[in-house]
């Protein structure tokens, strides 16, 4: 499917039609990286996929932000036709997005679900390398970084079909679109503070063997956001929704069965105090 939004293309997929869930895929991937875990989700839920503006299929990207991204979404489920709040699952930037998109629109967030993303900004440090990545890229091409990011994303137990069929997807995006996404997390803001605001049901969820997001990442959000849960996924790394499709669906279901029940406007239903 296809919508227009501030003058580009975005591709995303919707599949079944009930409560709504938002993905948002991580860097430099795609959509794609949800396509797993939609036989076991659609039968109950609403799942609403996107491909970020400059991946996938959505139009070439040459500036991003997290706002930008924000905007987008927020724009795409006023196009599809959901008002109701999201779950919102966000895996590494697209848990970077996750929190800019709750800074912005918090009254549209039912629950989140963080995977294998971090709320600290970069240092400075982190910030020049990203940008000097960029630059890289666009003069390279995308081959050698998409190598590169294989090497990183996953566990030493995900089989070579795997790692090439995210080595093709990260090299067929555009150096353009990858260059603006690094100097767009380069230039994030932090979002540490906003951890302690959170007042939405949280699950975070991480790679048991993720290098990028350690486990202590995910530890340091589930201490600040009240309620929080976390659970670490075996054998997986930075990329659990594909590594370990059943055990993430597996987790996910549980904590969106035991969110609050809905009132008949789609909205979570809070009885009224004695």
């Amino acid at each position: 499917m296809k919508a227009t939004i501030h003058g580009s293309v975005m591709h995303y997929e919707s599949y079944g039609a009930g409560e709504p869930l938002l993905f948002i895929h991580g860097f430099p991937l795609s959509g794609e990286l949800w396509m797993p875990l939609i036989p076991l989700l659609q039968e109950e839920y609403r799942l609403i996929i996107p491909d970020l503006r400059g991946f996938g299929q959505s139009d070439l990207s040459q500036e991003s932000s997290m706002g930008q991204y924000v905007e987008d979404l927020a724009t795409l489920l006023d196009l599809s036709g959901e008002q109701r709040p999201v779950v919102l699952v966000g895996l590494s930037m697209g848990g970077y997005i996750a929190f800019e998109f709750y800074r912005r629109y918090p009254e549209r967030i039912r629950a989140l679900v963080l995977s294998d993303t971090r709320a600290p900004a970069d240092s400075e440090e982190g910030a020049r390398g990203r940008l000097a990545t960029a630059e890289r890229v666009l003069r390279e091409g995308s081959a050698g970084f998409a190598e590169e990011m294989t090497g990183k994303l996953f566990a030493p137990q995900a089989t070579e079909e795997l790692r090439q069929q995210w080595r093709e997807i990260m090299t067929a995006t555009a150096p353009e679109s990858i260059a603006a996404a690094l100097r767009a997390m380069a230039e994030r803001p932090d979002s540490t503070e906003t951890l302690a605001t959170i007042n939405r049901p949280t699950l975070i969820l991480v790679g048991e063997e993720d290098k990028i997001t350690p486990l202590a990442d995910a530890q340091a959000m589930q201490k600040a956001i009240t309620g929080a849960e976390l659970e670490a996924v075996p054998a997986a790394g930075h990329m659990p929704p594909v590594e370990q499709p059943e055990c993430f669906a597996a987790r996910l279901l549980q904590f969106l069965d035991n969110l609050d029940p809905l009132d008949q406007q789609g909205w979570p239903y809070r009885p009224d105090p004695e």
